[in-house]
């Protein structure tokens, strides 16, 4: 029985056993680290966040604005989602033991979602206090609403571009992305509505408002929540398309079937394949470098396992 290892380091064991049928079996492995989210980045937008949700509840509280004090809430939760996505990131940069042989990059996986759910968590105390304030209008500083919501502007705009260039490779830097410009547009809303309020006193506005804020934070949260979820649960990430990998793998020269494909994200930046591959050729070696560098150039997979049998197994319908 031969073996093919891309590099001489242990890895975790597949638990496919085939040595009574002679196969030969090759291993590659290719580790790609995390996208370098920039550490710094989480925490310049965690302390400027955090210092400016001080200030809005105040100012709401203040003004009277539940719509202020709802977005100061939203605020809230995207400097946890923050904080967690930046410990993450940190985490997942740690090296692997023993037991924990793919390292700790599922933690930003952990993130994610809990951040999905925290935002979900705050929608409802936000829709909660609309609704009070629905039944029971106060009057609002339109003024003060107007500069504290501008300012949530530039400074919610400002930390989205910080994540910007990493959003399509990073689901922890979508996240932030996605929501610190939801919260940009939510605080152009508010500072509309505090002129409307100025000019025609219409206070009831002001929780219609925050109700806006809550369809726009779940409009937003739905795509994380389902891809935090999905990661969660070892499926294949967004746009990773499982079919057109066995297709590419059965273009091979030589590979006549491909069974036990599996591919699932390590973290949020990272994903993972094993497949065993039925092939007639006699170059083993060469073979498993095409199928490693098919999978790392056209499907960006860094992480692949791959097993070759040179001749079809009795229990592989596929093969």
């Amino acid at each position: 029985m031969a073996h093919y290892h891309g590099h001489p380091h242990p890895h975790a064991d597949h638990g496919h056993d085939h040595d009574a049928h002679g196969h030969s079996h090759a291993h590659g492995h290719h580790h790609h680290g995390p996208v370098d989210t920039g550490d710094w980045r989480y925490g310049v937008g965690l302390i400027v966040n955090l210092a400016f949700v001080v200030c809005e509840v105040f100012a709401g509280l203040w003004s009277g604005s539940t719509a202020l004090l709802a977005d100061a809430g939203h605020n809230l939760s995207d400097v946890l989602g923050l904080a967690m996505a930046g410990g993450a990131a940190w985490l997942a940069r740690r090296a692997g033991s023993s037991q924990k042989t793919y390292g700790y990059g599922k933690a930003t996986v952990l993130a994610a979602l809990a951040n999905a759910l925290l935002l979900i968590f705050a929608c409802g105390a936000i829709a909660f206090e609309a609704a009070r304030r629905l039944a029971d209008p106060a009057p609002v500083e339109s003024g003060i609403v107007m500069v504290v919501a501008g300012i949530g502007f530039v400074i919610n705009l400002g930390t989205a571009l910080m994540f910007m260039r990493d959003q399509h490779s990073d689901l922890n830097a979508r996240g932030a992305y996605l929501h610190m410009m939801a919260d940009a547009f939510v605080s152009i809303g508010v500072v509309i509505a505090g002129g409307i309020i100025w000019m025609t006193g219409w206070s009831i506005l002001d929780p219609l408002v925050s109700i806006a804020i809550v369809v726009v934070i779940l409009l937003g949260t739905w795509g994380l929540l389902k891809d935090s979820v999905n990661l969660a649960l070892d499926a294949a990430p967004r746009g990773t398309d499982v079919e057109a990998i066995r297709a590419a793998f059965l273009d091979l020269p030589g590979v006549s079937a491909v069974h036990d494909l599996h591919v699932w994200g390590l973290s949020t930046t990272q994903t993972a394949l094993t497949a065993h591959l039925c092939h007639d050729r006699a170059d083993a070696s060469a073979l498993l470098a095409e199928a490693q560098g098919l999978a790392r150039s056209r499907f960006r997979i860094g992480h692949t396992t791959l097993q070759l049998e040179a001749d079809p197994l009795p229990d592989c319908p596929d093969c």
